[in-house]
């Protein structure tokens, strides 16, 4: 029986790993340093095939990351250097905000209108944790995660960092143009480095009273809207 047992959790284990093997990774080539992406297809199948769509149509190429918020997200795909719009594609796609991927830093999801099936081309890039947008926090819903960074983070974090202003139908929009050079599919995949082991769990020291403390009144969440 323990036999069974163990062959059992290593076909999860070996299957789980085939299915990460089979993510597509998309490399976003900008012109501050390039993000890799590793997409989630088997808990995103929908957003991940729109996504892979536009990027092998070339559409986000010469696009912008136009609305940049330090301390919540970065957002592009869908407006040039000179702030016009580009026209989908694609219909807009049946959200997935029900997969149990969250808004975690270095996450990739879909940007959209108040209707949770309202995306399209436009994501944004976690640069905190925000799961305060996980479904169902968001007037009942969410924003769809489907995938994550797994290269170029110091990327992300120089454009969470620009200066930014406001122009007309503009908020938060870098003063000098991020602009996605290409995005392109990895013929060669990446394999991401393990995790760290967790240090090991120390003595729990004797409990002590905690002091009264004023909890802090929450910070009002702002969406990431096309």
């Amino acid at each position: 029986m323990q036999k069974k047992w163990i062959a059992l959790l290593a076909g999860l284990l070996i299957g789980g790993a085939a299915a990460a093997a089979d993510n597509p990774q998309v490399s976003i080539k900008t012109n501050v340093g390039e993000i890799i992406v590793e997409l989630d297809q088997e808990k995103a199948p929908i957003t991940t095939a729109n996504f892979i769509a536009y990027v092998k149509s070339g559409f986000y190429k010469d696009t912008i990351f136009h609305r940049v918020i330090s301390g919540f997200m970065v957002q592009a795909g869908g407006y040039t250097a000179d702030l016009k719009s580009k026209q989908p594609l694609r219909p807009d796609i049946k959200s997935e905000e029900k997969n149990g991927l969250s808004n975690l830093a270095y996450t990739i999801s879909m940007a959209r209108h108040d209707s949770p099936n309202s995306a399209n081309s436009q994501w944004f890039i976690n640069v905190v944790d925000n799961i305060g947008l996980d479904y169902p926090n968001m007037k009942g819903h969410g924003y769809a995660v489907f995938g994550k960074v797994i290269q170029g983070k110091e990327t992300v974090d120089k454009i969470k960092n620009v200066l930014v202003d406001d122009k007309p139908g503009f908020q938060n929009i870098p003063v000098k143009p991020i602009v996605i050079k290409s995005t392109t599919i990895l013929k060669n995949r990446i394999v991401p480095p393990a995790p760290p082991a967790p240090p090991p769990v120390a003595e729990p020291a004797p409990a002590q009273e905690p002091a009264p403390v004023q909890e802090p009144s929450p910070a009002p969440q702002q969406d990431p809207v096309k």
